[in-house]
């Protein structure tokens, strides 16, 4: 199998190659300077009509959105690797249910946080009391994100997975928006474990990581 990702620093794509790097998997990948735009260009769009990263090309075949790419990465390679639980057990419903859990609904909110208050946002599009009403959505959920792992260490259980790297990929970039995760203890923990596991100081912090 050939993958082929098509990525961006700072981007949707980050989670997807900290994915790669998790799984051992080797992939071509061809990084993007989207303020010159060539995500737009004619060639990409063959490939990806939105255009827009990360594209994960596998055989030959494009697959877009990140979720989709992550949680296809699970089911393909992160079973037999025990990071993504397996088909009909309870634990992947649970996976699937936090992974787009965060993407849809938690993502939802922030973006509408950025649209509201964000410095790279229009300023037009700014609305103080509605950044104020998403802020306060944002921190109970993150109280109901701190209730389940208040269960056990990560979200299936004692040992991380890919559905902690979803989910805390999106809470850890919703802190850059402005989000403070710091009243919930949970969470805090949580995101220090991702935060310190060494696929994400290579690909995230772009640190030189020995091998364990």
């Amino acid at each position: 199998m050939t993958l082929k990702l098509f990525a961006a620093p700072m981007s949707s794509a980050v989670p997807v190659q900290h994915a790669l790097a998790e799984l051992g998997l080797d992939a071509d990948i061809v990084q993007f300077d989207l303020a010159s735009g060539e995500q737009k260009s004619p060639a990409y769009l063959a490939i990806n009509p939105h255009g827009v990263v990360p594209t994960l090309v596998v055989d030959g075949t494009p697959l877009y959105e990140a979720l989709a790419i992550l949680q296809w990465l699970g089911d393909r390679h992160g079973v037999e690797r025990g990071l993504w639980p397996a088909s009909g057990t309870p634990q992947r419903l649970v996976a699937l249910s936090w992974s787009t859990w965060a993407y849809v609904s938690y993502g939802a909110l922030v973006s509408t946080l950025n649209f509201a208050q964000s410095p790279h946002a229009d300023p037009r599009l700014h609305h103080a009391p509605l950044a104020a009403d998403v802020l306060a959505r944002l921190d109970a959920a993150l109280g109901r994100l701190d209730a389940q792992l208040a269960k056990s260490p990560f979200l299936l259980g004692d040992d991380f997975s890919l559905a902690d790297l979803i989910v805390a990929s999106v809470v850890t970039y919703s802190t850059y928006c402005g989000v403070d995760a710091g009243g919930h203890a949970n969470v805090q923990r949580w995101l220090q474990a991702f935060q310190a596991r060494p696929a994400y100081r290579k690909v995230w912090m772009d640190e030189e990581v020995e091998a364990a």
